[in-house]
């Protein structure tokens, strides 16, 4: 399976976050719910990692 992204840069928060995240599509789904539900305050739900997986984009060369 490819490897997607996710960095937090690409949707402006009061806290400023910087974390990009890589890796396969499930794996950076469940990492991504983990890090927006404990930093950012958001409630885990289906709405919410349909956000995160339309979010995913290619990684970045060597990450």
């Amino acid at each position: 399976m490819a490897r997607k992204a996710t960095d937090c840069r690409d949707t402006p928060s009061v806290s400023g976050c910087s974390l990009y995240m890589a890796g396969e599509e499930e794996e950076l789904v469940r990492a991504a719910v983990q890090h927006v539900v404990t930093v950012h305050e958001h409630q885990d739900s289906p709405e919410l990692r349909e956000e995160i997986r339309a979010s995913m984009k290619d990684p970045l060369p060597g990450t």
